[in-house]
């Protein structure tokens, strides 16, 4: 018997190491024949532990489990009768929630870094057919797909690979950012995690197309279990011809390296990574150049988000056209939602654009898991706008959200309930901006740490000169900073302001308005 159980950081920490080691034990007790895979995860945080059992080519699962389910769950299969923890294929319940799995169609399938397991589903496919099509013809394909940087920018990849294409230059890089520190995002982490060979052959490929021979995986420190799923698969690929002198015999060079970062949100800002890449302290570069035309070391390069660059071998080994189908409007493809906060059934979910947010929020995600109504939820991470109940008919994608004034980010949602206090969300806005400036510019250095000190003083209610005050203040800190961080932090602020005014009125008018 075949069984299988994720080895994902969010399954580790609710107890699927345990309930691992459980049926390992009860096995070798009752002198059972089983196989335990370690994948990657689905996804269903809210089902996790989760237990995948194999029998003539399906798969059935059961969750959440503890270690004291075991036994009923082996007597349950031995006597082949049902169990109360029995949840039914899990294809079958990606597939009732909509789900369309492009990035993730390995994770929770295979182990991290199998190769056999990778080829059998699929793996080199659309390196073999970026081989076959051309440094151009890749290109051409990627920017048919109407693929789009999945990191926040939301920048069309297919421009940002052609710029470096014809950038002149005997030496280029590929730039991989996970340096994922948005709140309410773990897309990076659980590709890592469970399909690390899709993101390095997604790195051979846009290496092939722009005529970059080296890359490099900029990781986050806090992320120790995807740091060794990424060297093993590193590994793996050189020993198996994907990564080296000659990639697959297509006399195509292409060298992959990781390193690590120091901590500092501000390096998930490209030319800040660069510096940190570089060996100098993290901070912000001018621009333009473009990264595209003068990146790391001074040469030309790509610098992608992790789920974009795997999204690539997907695209090529199903056809452009089959990803462009998908989506809403300009937006193309799949958003991998990261459901978290106040909400009863958290996960990853791999939904077409154009879903709206009512139907991430309350039909997948059921709700807030206090059950009090839902009040605010913030999208695309701690710079992103906090939308209220009244805009969740808002679809997901890029050209709706900048019209309501947010944006998707890297598709981190995070729920709140109507106990939230929106004066102290906005106030860690600022606050966040602070700790985290790179302190390159004033407007952000200075300007988030006096609007902090503002917003403190609206705790028993906003006087009318203080909100004129941040209006300015955001003004400022939104034209004069040189990058995102400064430039984008008023956006939570101003909208915890236009949307629920009501808590930032001092408590003599807040009565009398309810009165």
């Amino acid at each position: 018997m075949k069984v299988f159980i994720s080895t994902d950081s969010s399954s580790l920490s609710i107890g699927a190491g345990e309930v691992a080691e459980a049926l390992e034990s009860a096995a070798r007790t009752r002198g059972l024949d089983l196989t335990l895979v370690r994948t990657g995860s689905r996804g269903l945080f809210w089902l996790e532990p989760m237990l995948e059992v194999e029998r003539d080519g399906r798969r059935v699962a059961y969750g959440p489990l503890t270690p004291a389910d075991v036994p009923g769950v082996l007597d349950a299969l031995a006597a082949e009768h049902g169990h109360p923890l029995v949840l039914g294929a899990p294809d079958a319940l990606l597939a009732e929630q909509g789900q369309q799995r492009v990035n993730f169609r390995r994770c929770g399938l295979v182990a991290p870094g199998d190769w056999d397991a990778y080829l059998a589903m699929g793996g080199l496919q659309g390196v073999r057919k970026a081989l076959e099509l051309g440094a151009g013809g890749v290109i051409e394909a990627v920017t048919a797909s109407g693929l789009r940087g999945r990191g926040g920018a939301g920048f069309p990849t297919g421009i940002k690979w052609r710029t470096t294409h014809e950038a002149a230059a005997e030496v280029k890089y590929i730039v991989c950012n996970a340096d994922e520190g948005d709140s309410g995002t773990f897309a990076d982490r659980m590709l890592m995690e469970g399909d690390p060979l899709s993101l390095i052959e997604g790195m051979v490929i846009a290496g092939y197309a722009v005529g970059a021979t080296e890359g490099f995986i900029f990781l986050r420190s806090e992320y120790p279990s995807a740091r060794e799923a990424l060297q093993r698969a590193i590994d793996v690929a050189y020993a198996h011809g994907l990564l080296g002198a000659d990639v697959l015999g297509s006399g195509v060079r292409f060298d992959l390296s990781l390193r690590i970062g120091a901590g500092a949100y501000i390096c998930g800002e490209e030319t800040s990574l660069l510096e940190s890449l570089e060996g100098k302290r993290g901070t912000v570069r001018f621009k333009p150049p473009l990264p595209a035309m003068d990146g790391l070391f001074g040469k030309p390069t790509v610098v992608n988000n992790v789920i974009t660059l795997a999204t690539v071998p997907a695209i090529l080994a199903d056809g452009a056209e089959v990803y462009a189908a998908l989506g809403h409007g300009r937006s193309r493809g799949t958003l991998t939602v990261q459901l978290c906060g106040n909400v009863r059934r958290p996960g990853l979910y791999e939904l077409p654009f154009g879903v709206t947010l009512g139907q991430v929020v309350e039909t997948l995600g059921g709700g807030s898991a206090s059950g009090r109504p839902v009040r605010a939820v913030q999208v695309g991470g701690p710079l992103g706008a906090y939308f209220p109940a009244e805009l969740f008919d808002t679809p997901l994608d890029y050209e709706a959200f900048a019209e309501r004034g947010g944006m998707l980010g890297h598709g981190g949602v995070v729920v709140f309930d109507d106990t939230v206090d929106m004066v102290e969300q906005a106030r860690f806005a600022m606050e966040f901006c602070a700790l985290e400036s790179c302190g390159k510019c004033t407007p952000c250095r200075i300007g988030s740490t006096r609007g902090t000190e503002l917003i403190e003083r609206m705790r028993g209610g906003a006087q009318a000169e203080d909100l004129e005050l941040l209006e300015d203040l955001c003004t400022v800190m939104e034209q004069g900073s040189l990058c995102a961080l400064g430039g984008l932090t008023p956006t939570p602020v101003r909208s915890a302001l236009q949307h629920f005014p009501e808590d930032f009125r001092p408590a003599a008018a807040a009565v009398a308005a309810a009165g």
